[in-house]
């Protein structure tokens, strides 16, 4: 992999998935896995209760410019502005909703947080760090 860094100026085209946050690891950002109690880093081992598992902003994007279409994924709390939360009050506000509406997959973004996500970013100019 390249280690030169390049500024990409680039329309996004389309929100690739509706799963936003994901819980992370503190120490190496990998996924978490969770269950009802405890959460594990298959990455670096780290453990914990599920009820402290950190959540991180991930929203891929497929992207063109004036050339190529590219798919992209853009992490972490460079996000923060555009959905006006940190990810972990993103999360709490989606478990409140879900719970609220009798959701059962604790994973879904609620249709409304999709749509706004959609707007916010389709057929939008961004300079991305590639």
């Amino acid at each position: 992999m390249s280690s030169v860094r390049r500024l990409l100026a680039a329309s996004v085209i389309s929100i690739q998935n509706s799963c936003f946050i994901y819980p992370a690891c503190q120490k190496c950002f990998s996924r978490l896995v969770l269950d009802s109690r405890r959460f594990n880093c298959l990455k670096c081992g780290c453990t914990g209760e599920a009820k402290d598992a950190s959540y991180r902003y991930r929203l891929s994007l497929k992207i063109a410019d004036t050339d190529d279409l590219f798919d992209i994924t853009v992490f972490g709390s460079c996000l923060d502005p555009f959905f006006g939360v940190t990810a972990e009050n993103l999360q709490r506000c989606i478990q409140d909703f879900n719970q609220l509406s009798g959701e059962t997959n604790t994973d879904a973004s609620p249709g409304v947080l999709v749509q706004a996500v959609e707007t916010c970013f389709i057929g939008k100019r961004f300079i991305f760090g590639v």
